[in-house]
């Protein structure tokens, strides 16, 4: 290998002109003083010790100070290599992971045509969940994605579920179809049906989910597609659709226990939802908001009793609109209204709230 090939690899490594100079200077003497290098190098000694200590970090050469006067010595080239060869390994994982979170984002939409390839992805969906997933499903097909289902209740993840096609009055002796009396224990932590059919919808975290015609998932002999999106300036919407649409109108049929106590939520429905149970219950909460204020977007983290809650997920509702979703934290000097990502009618708009009972 040539001088100028050698030089262009060492630089790769992010060594300046200098740097460089001075580093083979010392591989060619093994040790020596900063006059002898800046002789050889034709640089200042002051510029030596600046440059010496800026290899040293990087494990090119060692600075024996405790000397006069003070020398510096390369360190063996197989001890750099290896040095350098972890680091590299070290930086792999994390360039493919960026790496496929842009293939990943590049892939926003996917036309699904098939209805077994829709349940397909969202039990893959369900799986990925973090905090939040709502869905709406037919009854006849809820047996394909219970289990995924259930894993997501396992996890934490809050789960509001709309069962379509369930006549929520059967005739006095019983349902005349099983798809009238659907099992919903251990499915979600919320869930109502539909006695209409409805769109197929998956909403999860707020950032990617599915959306299917009622005759994708219901007949076999449809031109109808559905769409699978990871995006995150339209799942809001999605989210928001699913509750203000067709949440409201589906009747009430399974309402989990609520979390245990203290509990803590980066998703703020949960922690609505965990409030309302509990106060539903006979506990006085108290509550620690860490967020922004929506004025002025400055952070605040308050402390509080809850006074008041407005919500749509569980019966009977208190909010004003669909989607409004607030605590209103009594502070002892006040009351502050406190609502979710995107919040803009509340005083503050939480990221992380954490609940206990204040008994």
């Amino acid at each position: 290998m040539d001088d100028r090939t050698l030089i262009d690899r060492l630089r790769r490594f992010g060594l300046s002109e200098k740097e460089i100079d001075t580093y083979l200077c010392l591989l060619e003497h093994g040790e020596a003083t900063a006059s002898t290098v800046s002789d050889a190098a034709d640089v200042s000694k002051r510029y030596v010790y600046s440059v010496s200590e800026s290899l040293a970090e990087r494990g090119f050469v060692e600075v024996n100070d405790h000397v006069v006067p003070t020398t510096i010595r390369a360190t063996p080239p197989a001890e750099v290599v290896e040095r350098l060869r972890a680091d590299v390994d070290a930086l792999r994982p994390e360039l493919e992971e960026r790496f496929a979170r842009v293939e990943r984002s590049a892939e926003q939409f996917e036309v699904v045509k098939a209805r077994a390839t829709v349940l397909k992805r969202i039990r893959s969906l369900l799986a990925d969940a973090e905090s939040e997933a709502a869905l709406s499903v037919p009854a006849r097909y809820l047996s394909e994605v219970r289990g995924a289902l259930a894993d997501a209740v396992d996890r934490g993840i809050l789960v509001l579920l709309v069962v379509a096609g369930v006549d929520p009055n059967p005739p006095d002796n019983g349902p005349s179809d099983p798809d009238d009396a659907p099992d919903l224990d251990g499915v979600a932590t919320v869930a109502r049906t539909w006695r209409e059919a409805m769109p197929t919808i998956l909403a999860v975290d707020a950032a990617t989910g599915v959306v299917a015609p009622p005759e994708l998932v219901g007949r076999t002999d449809t031109d109808r597609q559905a769409i699978v999106f990871a995006q995150a300036q339209i799942a809001p919407v999605i989210v928001g659709s699913f509750l203000g649409n067709y949440w409201p109108p589906a009747s009430e049929a399974w309402v989990a226990d609520p979390a245990p106590l203290p509990a803590e939520y980066a998703n703020f429905r949960h922690a609505v939802l965990t409030v309302t149970l509990h106060r539903r219950a006979g506990t006085t909460l108290r509550v620690t908001v860490g967020g922004r204020r929506t004025d002025d977007d400055a952070d605040v983290e308050l402390t509080g009793r809850v006074a008041d809650v407005r919500q749509g997920l569980v019966e009977p509702t208190t909010n004003e609109f669909p989607v409004q979703h607030t605590l209103v934290v009594d502070t002892g000097s006040g009351t502050t209204s406190v609502g979710g990502h995107g919040a803009f009618v509340e005083d503050v708009e939480a990221d992380l709230v954490r609940i206990e009972s204040a008994d």
